[in-house]
């Protein structure tokens, strides 16, 4: 083996400079010519797989279509009880890249090499025509209420809750309410020349036990040599987020075990609530979220930034990483809520070469590559007890069991995305 290996070393950003350095010289910084993009994740709790597909798989086919082994690219981002594992490679030597290969460690039990496959292009259908409707538009606004509340504690606070009436909001009212921080990047997809895996070919799932601490390697026509890396335990899939919520006279407390891992918690729920008229027509939706100022939450329970997550700790947006429980008042998670516990793990981002120390040298890396990882928890009405004892885990892991296929789209999830788009396109108007 050659000693002049490249090593990998970790670096905060491609494009951060200290004041000091902006002062003077402003450093020269080129794109890397490969680069990868490693996305992590476990699930657990929640509602157990569905035989033939449901919300995650529907995401994955956007890109490919799982074969045999029942696994597809998205599922890190299809909340599917599970550890998945989401990798996409580019090089700008090679536009057209098709295939290639990643090495992964033994530990992974799908050694020695993962094959990578991009989409084929799609043909382009003809563009519809506009047909003149000679019909006037007409939209009705939807009858309901939406209700927000925020932070730990039994006890409603004062300003609490925030009130959205559909028949009557305006975009005051709307702006203040839909509050929803989130800086989750945007990695890029599966699209002809950006080999991904899964996808059709190989579409193993992660076996039971299986660990991402080791060696990789990526390879392919136009991906630089040397193109290998290390990630470390501390940056391993993380292990399942074990949680509960009990309900008493007083409130729901939310209670989870330390995970060493995470850098930051956070909890969401949302669900409905009845109205008492027996109207099948109004609806009225109520969150709640652990976070210390007005958050719905939606864009925080997914990856988020080392410098976002810093910030959000600081403004009490995030539960810090030592936290193990969050109450809340009983108005604002009723019994059929659903609830969600993130822990947020820490990413590795890592180049070659490293970054020179003197800005007159201008930075060429070779290759770079992004590993994020997170875990998160669902709550299920009914289904405490088993999340907390590890149901469909590995008792001896703490890690979920492996689906067959995804987990179909809840009832309250359906509405929430559903009057999410409905207001969009009121204010669109």
């Amino acid at each position: 083996m050659s000693s002049r290996k490249p090593l990998a070393v970790a670096v905060a950003g491609l494009f951060v400079l200290t004041p000091a350095l902006a002062a003077d010289v402003v450093q020269k910084v080129k794109p890397p010519v490969s680069q990868a993009y490693v996305d992590l994740a476990t699930f657990s709790g929640g509602m157990p797989a569905m035989p033939g597909g449901g919300a995650a798989g529907m995401l994955g086919s956007l890109f490919n279509k799982g074969g045999a082994g029942g696994n597809a690219f998205g599922q890190t981002q299809g909340r599917s009880q599970g550890r998945w594992m989401d990798v996409v490679l580019l090089t700008r030597n090679n536009p057209n890249l098709k295939t290639a290969t990643q090495s992964v460690p033994a530990a992974s039990r799908l050694a020695p090499t993962l094959n990578l496959l991009a989409p084929e292009p799609q043909q382009q259908q003809a563009p519809e025509r506009n047909v003149p409707d000679d019909e006037p538009t007409r939209f009705e606004m939807p009858k309901g209420k939406m209700y927000l509340y925020w932070g730990c504690g039994t006890e409603v606070r004062k300003g609490q809750p925030l009130v959205i009436d559909f028949a009557k909001m305006d975009v005051t009212q709307y702006n203040k309410f839909f509050q929803n921080r989130g800086a989750t990047a945007r990695v890029p997809t599966p699209v002809p020349g950006r080999p991904a895996w899964p996808n059709k070919t190989d579409a193993r799932l992660l076996p039971d036990g299986a660990s991402m601490a080791g060696e990789h390697a990526f390879a392919g026509d136009g991906v630089v040599d040397g193109f290998k890396f290390n990630i470390d335990a501390a940056h391993d899939l993380m292990p399942a987020v074990e949680a509960t919520r009990s309900d008493d006279g007083k409130g729901v407390l939310f209670k989870w075990k330390p995970m060493q891992q995470a850098t930051a918690w956070f909890v969401q729920s949302m669900g409905m609530r009845d109205t008492g008229r027996g109207d099948g027509n109004e609806m009225e939706l109520v969150y709640w979220t652990s976070s210390e100022l007005p958050d719905m939450g939606m864009g925080l329970v997914n990856y988020q930034p080392d410098s976002a997550i810093d910030k959000w700790r600081k403004e009490k947006v995030l539960l810090p990483a030592g936290a193990t429980e969050c109450a809340a008042p009983k108005e604002a998670v009723g019994a059929t809520a659903m609830s969600r516990v993130i822990a947020y793990g820490d990413e590795l981002n890592m180049a070659w070469p490293p970054r020179p120390k003197d800005p007159k040298v201008t930075w060429e890396p070779q290759w770079d590559v992004k590993v994020r990882r997170k875990s998160v928890a669902s709550l299920m009405p009914g289904m405490d007890a088993m999340a907390m004892s590890g149901h469909g885990a590995d008792a001896s892991s703490g890690q979920p069991a492996q689906p067959a296929q995804v987990k179909t789209p809840s009832a309250t999830d359906v509405i929430t995305q559903s009057a999410f788009g409905l207001l969009r396109g009121v204010f669109k108007k």
